[in-house]
């Protein structure tokens, strides 16, 4: 599974994927299951901006994730 992008790369904790900003290693949210849905998600860890680049980044990761599962 890919983990490394432009700006952001992916480190897993237990089932919980962190997205870390490359640059500075901050936490930017967590990619993991969201049972009401059924799906993989992504949880922001605070309010932030992203670029449209950042976001198909994360939904190329989920979407990875989602068939691996």
């Amino acid at each position: 599974m890919k983990t490394e992008y432009e700006f952001i790369r992916m480190e897993q904790h237990d089932s919980v994927w962190c997205v870390l900003n490359k640059k500075s290693g901050d936490e930017l949210g967590e990619v993991r299951w969201h049972y009401p849905w059924r799906q993989y998600c992504y949880f922001p860890s605070q309010p932030a901006v992203y670029s449209a680049g950042c976001l198909d980044d994360i939904q190329a990761f989920i979407e990875e994730a989602r068939t691996e599962k």
